[in-house]
Formats: C-alpha cells, structure tokens, sequence
C-alpha cells in the first residue's frame, strides 16, 4: 500500500510518497522552486490565493509521478496554520486568504480578549483571540462586509485543499482550536466566542476525527492529479502538530522542535492548562480527546538560527561553511569563556511578553576572546532561549524528558545538540523525516493500514542520540543568560 502525504506551506508544497509496509519515503517533490509570493496590500498584511495552492500541489504531484504512476490508498494533509479561507456555497474562495503572518486582525483579538475577559479565554480557549482565525474573520466583517455576506463556511488552509480534492467542507477539533473558536472546558465550538464576534456558527464546517475518511477525491479532481477516483483523504493536521506526528510525539513529555530562521518548541500535555502570562500558544494535538486530553503547548522564538546566519555573513570570511564555523567553535570550551549573546534580534519575542529586547552582547574581554568565543557563545544562546521557553512549558506541568527534531538546520551541529541537551537535561533524538512523509503516515492510520501510532512510527528512522551531560559552567553561564533578559 502506498500513502501520499501533503505539505501545504506558504513558501511551497512538498508531496510525498511513503510505502506503508516499509515505512520507507519513496519518492518526494516540491514546488514552486523559488519561494512562492505572498501578497501586501497594505502594510501588515500577508495574503495567498488559494487556487495558487492548488496550482502548486498539481504541479508537485505531477512531478511526483513523473517518472513512475503508483496507486495510491489514502492521502494525508498537512498545511500552514492559522490561515482564513472565506467560501461560498460552492466552496469558490471569496477573497485571497489571510495567512499565518498577517497581522492586521491584532486589534480585533485584542478587543475581544478585553470583552471576553482574559480569565474566560485562557481557561475556555487556552489562548487570547489575539491575531488567529477568529480575528481574522472580524477583520473581514467589519471591513468587507460584501464579502462577510457572501460567506457560506470559513476554512483553514488543509480544510479548504481537502474540500477542492472532496467537494466536502470539513474540520477538525485540532483546526478549530487553532482558529481559536474551540471551547476545552465545553468541549464544543465556542457559542461565547462566536457571539461576541457576530458570528454563525453555521460557518464552521462538519466536524471529523483527525484520524478517518474525510471524503473521496471526486472523478474530475483525481484525473487533474493523475488518481484514482474514490481515494480517501483519511488524515489533517496543522503544520506544527503535523510536525510533532511526523517525529512521533504523541505523549506527555515528549517535545518536537525545530531550529531554523526562528525556532519552535513544541511539547505535548496531559492537561488543559494554559500559561497565565500568554507567552505560548496551547492547541489540541493531533490525538486529543476529551477523555485523554493531548495539548500542544507551541512555543516559538523569533531568534534562533538567524543569529546563526548572521553570524555567518558578518563575522566570518566569506564563504565559510557552517561546518567550517562549528568546527572553530569547538576549539572553545562549554560557557563560552564568559561570552554571552541574547539571540532575540528578529523582532519582538512573545516568549519575553512581547518585548523587543533586540540581540545583545555581553562579557568581551578584549584581550582574551575572539571569533571563535562569538561562534559558541551564538549557538550556547540560542540553546538557552529554547532552554528559558522550555521552562514555561514545566510550569505548566510538561515533564520534558526527551526531545524530536529532524537532522536539518542547527540540529546538525554538535555544540546546539549537547548544549540543548545538558542545558534541559532531556535527551535529544534526531529522525530522517519531513513533513509530507509524515502526513502520509497519518493517513495510513486515518485509513486504518497501521491500528495504531506505535505501528505507524515502528521504521521510523532515528539518526542519532544525544545524552544529557550535566555541566557545571553551562549552569553557571544560563544563569548568567538569564540575568541579562529579566
């Protein structure tokens, strides 16, 4: 049995196709190859065409098959979160879709969150209405009301890809608490929410478990993208909780993480809780129910791997491989002789209660450190940032024990791994995946090829394994990088 998955990104979308039996990727393929555009009409506003989309996940499942048409069993969906596709009757996108990092509905959460009370939204939606969907479709009510008039359902991006493949308008529990219209302590949609926004409920879509048949492809889609007619779409999920999946985490305790541009924690609850101060996100995991609650507790830091990068273009000479960088860095022992750097340079930091602290610099001994101190003292920051992050998830109540990431990014260097490792003294473990494979996996079990995560998971390839050692002077020098933020 072959599983097809799909990463919708805002960038591009990536296909893969993964043998069920084997759990090996097969095959994969991307497109657009440059980054692909996202509009701004206005100052602060980030939209994308949805048909664009579509355009884009033709094309890689095109390529995908180019060489080879294989028979597909069920299709997996993984996509960009937060966004807000408006449609009619017919599905037919009303407007271009108001993405991830649009930030024009601020002041609508934010009166909502006022209205509302902050105690009622963090205990009912764990999160402030803040910039999320729900927002986002104020925005729309009050400045396009045309369009408002016109609505027939609102979709999230994945809802929106699995409706064209379809022709149902479906969700999830886990899209619709990252639209921020779930009520925990109801378990339902939030009738309180959705009132004080005017809104219908008769907007959100049929609800359907993460896991299960969510529709068949129609005749015309499958013959645009080379299927069978009758697939099923069998699994969806937002891009972080897809992530977590795609790394096997399901449990309380376990964490994903990624370290690129920015850096993303992502830990797994037991709990409905919330963090009183708002510095992270909390939204249902892809394996969530009332009687087992599963919680993604999503913490992102805007600073993380592009100090790395600058770094790279400003300290070292010219061309210099970040293997290269590593390798001087090394020559530096642990605490970075007393160098240390605040990584938060790239904007303002939620996890700091939004402050823009900026990247700073402190220790240098002119007579003593050089380049190379700046190298580990870079890396040992960033580790810290994501260690300060991790904290707020244990005041939560997440026991963090182990640690996911792909080996991609700063994973790959030796110094981030160890350093992240004896900084929270959880073990860290490295997999060969992404996030198309991964939503392949999910519809294998959402079709129900594999009877559980554990046999979906079973080949999942682990690359490597970091042990915690725990290290006076890396205590000593985040205690040093904590004074520097309070």
């Amino acid at each position: 049995m072959i599983l097809l998955g799909y990463d919708i990104g805002s960038s591009s979308v990536k296909a893969s196709l993964v043998d069920a039996e084997s759990g090996v990727c097969l095959d994969s393929a991307s497109y657009p190859d440059t980054e692909a555009p996202i509009a701004a009409p206005r100052p602060g506003f980030a939209e994308q065409r949805p048909e664009d989309w579509w355009s884009y996940l033709k094309a890689a499942t095109l390529r995908l098959f180019e060489r080879e048409r294989k028979a597909v069993g069920a299709i997996g969906i993984s996509y960009q979160m937060h966004g807000l596709v408006c449609v009619d009757k017919d599905l037919n996108p009303l407007r271009p879709a108001i993405i991830w990092c649009d930030s024009r509905a601020v002041p609508y959460g934010n009166r909502a969150f006022e209205q509302l009370g902050a105690e009622w939204c963090l205990e009912h939606l764990l999160n402030s209405p803040g910039n999320f969907t729900a927002a986002k479709l104020a925005w729309v009510k009050e400045n396009e009301p045309e369009v408002f008039a016109k609505i027939d359902r609102i979709l999230l991006p994945g809802d929106w890809m699995a409706a064209k493949m379809t022709g149902e308008a479906c969700t999830t529990v886990s899209g619709l608490s990252e639209g921020i219209f779930w009520d925990f302590k109801e378990n339902a949609p939030s009738k309180k929410l959705l009132d004080a926004f005017g809104f219908s409920q008769s907007f959100l879509p049929e609800i359907v478990p993460t896991f299960a048949e969510q529709g068949r492809l129609k005749k015309d889609i499958a013959e645009e993208l080379g299927l069978q007619p009758g697939t099923p779409v069998t699994y969806r999920a937002g891009d972080q909780p897809n992530n977590a999946l795609s790394l096997n985490v399901f449990n309380p305790g376990e964490i994903a993480s990624t370290a690129g541009t920015s850096g993303v924690v992502y830990g797994v609850s037991g709990t409905v809780a919330h963090d009183p101060l708002s510095r992270v996100n909390c939204f249902a995991h892809v394996n969530h129910g009332a009687a087992a609650p599963r919680l993604g507790v999503l913490l992102c830091i805007n600073g993380t791997g592009i100090l790395n990068a600058w770094m790279r273009r400003n300290i070292v000479p010219e061309g210099m491989s970040y293997q290269e960088m590593d390798a001087i860095a090394a020559g530096i022992p642990a605490g970075s002789d007393g160098v240390c750097i605040l990584p938060f340079g790239n904007g303002a930091e939620r996890v700091l209660g939004n402050r823009e602290v900026g990247c700073s610099l402190h220790g240098i001994d002119f007579n003593r450190h050089t380049r190379a101190h700046l190298l580990r003292a870079a890396q040992e920051g960033i580790a810290f940032s994501m260690r300060y992050g991790i904290g707020i998830m244990e005041e939560m109540g997440v026991s963090v024990r182990k640690i996911h990431a792909g080996k991609a990014n700063l994973f790959l260097s030796d110094i981030f791994r160890q350093t992240l490792a004896d900084t929270t003294g959880a073990v860290i473990e490295l997999y060969d995946t992404d996030g198309a494979a991964g939503a392949a996996r999910g519809a294998g079990i959402g079709a129900g090829i594999y009877k559980n995560t554990q046999e979906a998971f079973a080949s999942l390839e682990r690359v490597a394994h970091v042990e915690p050692q725990r290290r006076a002077v890396l205590d000593e020098a985040y205690e040093k990088w904590i004074s520097m933020i309070q």
